[in-house]
């Protein structure tokens, strides 16, 4: 994967077919203009945290259902003209005039993977995290997360992406960097582990939690926040295409 682009939106629950629906529609058009690959999944196990969620990431109401998405693209060249193209083509424009959530509190941005590990198989479950990382650690965060996917990857896991932000813009409600907190210096990390199942994941995770590898980890040297702005829920695949 060369580039991506990832969203966050909070859907009303009662809307999740025609939310699916919606995906359906416009999805043929980003693989149109060079996308490779589009999933949207379905927020399942989704908690509260003490100072950072996704519920709060995108202010979802009482009713609503946290999703999270992503757009694959082979470079960040072609991720830019998709956007151009897509939002002066007529049939998006009449997509979104009956958008089946509130896009303004979606949030958005373009990341650039640095840890993409394993593919193969169909996605059944998707754990997704947000976290803030200093942004002169990118090379120190990348080694850490390839070291700890490969143990995921190792213990069940089909897919293992870490992205950096890169093109990470300010919201009027909400955004990436107010979702994790992010302060002066900070960059935003993307990431998910794709497994074949829950029952898959639940498994792996405690497998990942009895090596003695992960016990070796020092939470201090990890080169990011990721022990109290960290933000995290489990997702179900809603579209894949």
């Amino acid at each position: 994967m060369g580039y991506l682009e990832g969203f966050v939106a909070a859907v009303p629950a009662a809307n999740k077919e025609v939310y699916a629906r919606h995906v359906a529609e416009v999805a043929p058009l980003f693989k149109e203009f060079g996308a490779t690959r589009l999933v949207e999944t379905w927020g399942v196990d989704v908690p509260d945290g003490k100072l950072t969620d996704f519920r709060r990431a995108v202010k979802a109401k009482e009713d609503e259902v946290v999703v999270f998405s992503w757009i694959e693209y082979p470079d960040k060249a072609t991720r830019d003209a998709a956007n151009e193209k897509i939002m002066t083509d007529p049939r998006m424009r009449e997509a979104a005039t009956d958008m089946p959530f509130d896009g303004m509190r979606m949030i958005f941005a373009g990341f650039s993977p640095i840890v993409d590990l394993g593919g193969e198989g169909r996605t059944g479950y998707v754990d997704a995290t947000l976290l803030p990382a200093p942004s002169g650690a990118r090379d120190a965060y990348r080694d850490w997360a390839a070291s700890v996917g490969e143990m995921f990857r190792e213990h069940g896991a089909i897919r293992v992406v870490d992205a950096w932000g890169d093109d990470v813009p300010d919201g009027k409600v909400t955004d990436y960097k107010g979702a994790v907190q992010a302060a002066g210096g900070e960059t935003v990390v993307y990431g998910w582990v794709e497994w074949p199942s829950k029952s898959a994941r639940d498994a792996g995770w405690e497998k990942v939690m009895q090596d003695p590898r992960m016990a070796r980890q020092d939470p201090a040297a990890l080169p990011a926040d990721g022990m109290k702005r960290l933000v995290y829920g489990g997702f179900e695949p809603l579209f894949d295409a």
